[in-house]
C-alpha cells in the first residue's frame, strides 16, 4: 500500500470517528452539557461558605457514581467554602490553572482570580480524598492568614487530607497552589488503613507549619514530583512572608517533606526554602530522591532506617544550603542514622547569608555529613562537592560500626577527597 493511500484511509477513519462523537454530543441537552460546572450546582462566588460547602458536596455526590469531573469555573472573585468536604470515589475537581507560584491577582483588588477556593474554616480539614480521585488546576487561599506577624499565625487544619476510615488508592494531585496554608497535604494514613499510589506534582506554596507534604503508610510507589516550597509563593498577593514569619516557621523544627512506611517512594525535583528541614526519610521507608534543592535549612536530609534489607535510599543530583535555625555546630546538610544503605551521588553542599531569614553569623554548616547511632550502616558518597563547613573533616562520624566510602569528592579546600572509614 503506497503512502498516499495509507494517509487517505487514516484521514477518512478520523473523519468518521469525529462525526460519530459529534453526533453523540449533539444529542445531549444544554443542561447536560453544562451540568459539570460547580456553578450549575449552586457553588457561587456570592454565596456564604456554608452554602457553597453544601452545594459542592451535592455536586460531588452527583458526580461519584458517574465518574464525572466537576469544572471549577474561573471567576473574578474566589469561591468561599467551609471545610469538611468529602471528595468521594471517582470524582475529579478541575480548575483552569497550571501552578501559579507568585499568585494570580485581580486588577482592582488584592484577591486571586480564576479557580480559587477561599478558606476561613479553622476547625475542619478542607477536603478529604477517597480512592480514584483527582484535584487539578486549583488555588487555595486563606485570606485571614498573616503575612507579617509571627504571633498571628493561624494553625489551620490540613487543606487536603487522605481518608482515615478506609484504604485509599489512586489519588492524583496536580497543579495546585496554596496561599496562607498551614499544612497543605496530610497523607498520614495508618497500618489498619494504608493508602497506595498517591501522586503529587507541580504543587507550590509555603506551609506555616513547615510541612508541605507528610506521608505515612503510603505503599506501592508513591510519587512526589516537581514541588516547590517558597515564602515568595504569594508575592503578588500582598507581598512575600516577612523574615520574622519565616524564622518562626523554622523554629518548629519540621521538614518540608516527611516520608515513612513507604514502598520505593519516587521523589523527583523537590525544592524548599526557609524550613527547618528539607526532607525526612523515615526509618520504615526506601526509594529514590533525585534532582533537588534544599535551600536555607538547618538539615537538608535526615535519613533513617530500621533494617539492612530494604531501608536503602539512592540520592542524586542535589544541592543543599544549610545555614539557619540552630547554632552552627547543629547545622548539618545530611544526617544518616539507623540501619540500611545510603548512596549519595553528585550532591553538593555550601552555605552563605540570605536576607529573607536569619542565618548563623558564621554562614557555615558544621560539616557535610553527620553519621550517628550504634548499629551498622553503610554509606557511599560519589562525585560530591563539599564546602563552607567549619569542621576539619566534611564527615562527623559518631557511629563506630558505620562503613563509609568517599570517592571522587572535593573538600572545602577544593582538594580531592577519597577516603574509606570502617
Amino acid at each position: 500500500m503506497n503512502m498516499l493511500l495509507r494517509y487517505l484511509i487514516i484521514i477518512s477513519c478520523g473523519f468518521l470517528i469525529g462525526c460519530q462523537i459529534g453526533s453523540s454530543s449533539d444529542k445531549m441537552s444544554e443542561t447536560e452539557k453544562q451540568r459539570y460546572s460547580v456553578q450549575d450546582f449552586g457553588v457561587l462566588p456570592e454565596n456564604t461558605p456554608s452554602q457553597n460547602k453544601e452545594n459542592l458536596q451535592k455536586a460531588i455526590d452527583w458526580a461519584s457514581p458517574r465518574g464525572a469531573a466537576l469544572w471549577v469555573e474561573p471567576s473574578d472573585q474566589p469561591y468561599a467554602v467551609d471545610g469538611g468536604i468529602i471528595l468521594k470515589e471517582n470524582v475529579s475537581l478541575i480548575g483552569i490553572h497550571g501552578p501559579t507560584p507568585r499568585a494570580t491577582v485581580h486588577p482592582d483588588e488584592q484577591v486571586p482570580v480564576g479557580s480559587v477556593f477561599a478558606i476561613t474554616d479553622e476547625e475542619n480539614a478542607f477536603i478529604t480524598v477517597a480512592s480514584s480521585t483527582q484535584i487539578k488546576g486549583i488555588q487555595f487561599w486563606y485570606p485571614n492568614q498573616t503575612i507579617k506577624d509571627p504571633n498571628a499565625i493561624i494553625e489551620y487544619p490540613p487543606t487536603i487530607k487522605v481518608a482515615q476510615e478506609e484504604m485509599t488508592q489512586g489519588v492524583y494531585l496536580s497543579c495546585l497552589t496554596f496561599y496562607g496554608e498551614y499544612l497543605p497535604f496530610d497523607f498520614n494514613a495508618s497500618a489498619e488503613n494504608p493508602c497506595e499510589l498517591m501522586t503529587f506534582e507541580h504543587c507550590y506554596g509555603y506551609p506555616l507549619s513547615g510541612v508541605f507534604i507528610q506521608m505515612d503508610y503510603v505503599y506501592d510507589v508513591p510519587r512526589i514530583m516537581h514541588c516547590h516550597v517558597n515564602p515568595g509563593s504569594q508575592r503578588l498577593l500582598g507581598g512575600q512572608y516577612s523574615k520574622a514569619v519565616v524564622d518562626e516557621v523554622i523554629k518548629k523544627k519540621t521538614y518540608a517533606y516527611t516520608i515513612n512506611h513507604t514502598d520505593n517512594a519516587q521523589l523527583i525535583d523537590l525544592f524548599t526554602f526557609g524550613t527547618y528541614g528539607g526532607i525526612l526519610l523515615g526509618e520504615e521507608s526506601y526509594g529514590q530522591l533525585t534532582n533537588f534543592n534544599f535551600d536555607c535549612v538547618a538539615v537538608g536530609i535526615l535519613k533513617q532506617g530500621s533494617n539492612t534489607k530494604n531501608r536503602n535510599w539512592q540520592i542524586a543530583q542535589g544541592s543543599i544550603i544549610a545555614n539557619t535555625g540552630e547554632a552552627m555546630e547543629n547545622i548539618h546538610p545530611i544526617i544518616i542514622e539507623g540501619q540500611g544503605h545510603t548512596s549519595l551521588s553528585n550532591v553538593e553542599a555550601f552555605s552563605g547569608g540570605n536576607g529573607a531569614l536569619s542565618t548563623v553569623p558564621e554562614n557555615m554548616s558544621q560539616d557535610f555529613l553527620l553519621v550517628r547511632g550504634d548499629k551498622k550502616l553503610t554509606v557511599s558518597v560519589w562525585g560530591s562537592r563539599m564546602r563552607n563547613y567549619a569542621s576539619d573533616s566534611p564527615l562527623t562520624l559518631e557511629n563506630k560500626k558505620a562503613v563509609i566510602q568517599f570517592s571522587g569528592c572535593f573538600d572545602k579546600h577544593e582538594n580531592l577527597y577519597n577516603k574509606v572509614f570502617q
